[in-house]
């Protein structure tokens, strides 16, 4: 079945959000996203935000590194880099997590019709 058609048949359907909510099921997947977003949120403040503070603050990233070309130059044009690779790390991550929630719905379509 394609997503679509998952789309359409999930929209029929009415499921008891509070029980998944309280699930260990979901409160894992809930822990798991915390323990990924949060270090990954703050590796990525501190290296976007070390840029203008060492420029400003201090003359370290004022060197060359290559040729004529400054330290400052090599660390902004790492920040491109950064991005996309975190960009890249969180959709592959995101993607897990979607299918995690997508086997807690099951979990909960086929409890709920054992009762």
């Amino acid at each position: 079945m394609n997503s679509i058609a998952k789309d359409i048949q999930a929209e029929k359907k009415s499921y008891d959000f509070e029980k998944i909510a309280e699930s260990q099921d979901f409160k894992s997947l809930l822990e798991s996203k915390r323990k990924f977003l949060i270090p990954i949120t703050v590796f990525f403040l501190v290296f976007y935000f070390m840029l203008p503070i060492l420029t400003s603050f201090t003359t370290i990233l004022n060197r060359p590194a290559i040729g004529s070309i400054t330290w400052t130059w090599v660390y902004a044009f790492a920040q491109f880099v950064m991005t996309w690779i975190l960009c890249i790390i969180y959709v592959k991550k995101a993607g897990k997590f979607d299918h995690l929630a997508e086997q807690i719905i099951e979990n909960e379509e086929n409890h709920g019709e054992k009762l």
